[in-house]
Formats: structure tokens, sequence, C-alpha cells
């Protein structure tokens, strides 16, 4: 595997919330040291695209890395296109805990807010 060359949220334009960065940092602490957020987008949902967020112990070669205060978000290069300056930010409320896409590329959404659609 080739050694990945971190490439920091500038050179896309996204950005991660501290509470953001705190949530991943407490999942780092029960989870293992090498634990990172990973932010992919896939096809679905009810407004044509959907955010999919899950626990990684790696880089792939072809991932773009956002950090912020010893966090890390990894996103693959397919899905930073339609993510361009989204800030990712964490959410804890009486609807649950989870975190959530801030992206200003999405035309439409749905009510739950995992699901979005582009123009």
């Amino acid at each position: 595997m080739t050694e990945i060359k971190p490439r920091s949220a500038a050179d896309f334009g996204m950005t991660m919330t501290a509470r953001a960065a705190e949530r991943i940092k407490a999942l780092r602490t029960a989870e293992g040291e090498s634990t990172r957020l990973r932010l992919e987008v896939v096809g679905g949902g009810c407004s044509g695209f959907q955010y999919t967020f899950s626990l990684a112990d790696h880089d792939n070669d072809d991932d773009l890395r956002i950090e912020r205060d010893g966090a890390t978000i990894v996103v693959d290069e397919t899905s930073v296109s339609l993510l361009q300056g989204s800030e990712v930010d964490f959410h804890e409320g009486l609807d649950g805990s989870m975190f959530t896409v801030s992206n200003p590329n999405a035309t439409a959404s749905c009510g739950c807010g995992t699901s979005f659609a582009v123009g």
C-alpha cells in the first residue's frame, strides 16, 4: 500500500466543528487511537444521495482528510465533489445524537437530514 499524503481541509473547503472533533476524540478513546470518522456520500435515500458515517482505522488511497484538535475525518475523492464547502457537526438532543453535515451544494434535503439532492 502506498503512503497517503494527508491533504488539508482547505484543499476542498470542508471543516468540522469543535463538537464533532470532541465526539471523534471520545470515539477514538473508546475504540483505539487510530480511529477516525469516515464520511461517504452514496446514492439512495429519499432525496437522491445520502450521507453515511462509519469508523475507520486507516486511510484508503483516495481519502482526503479533515483534521481538527487531534480528530480526523476521512472522505473519499468521489464524495468530496458533492461535499465541497461542507461543515461536519455533532448534534445531541431529544431526537438522539448524530453527526450532521451542513452542505451548501444541497438543493433539497429530507426531514431526517441524512438525504439530499443537488441541482
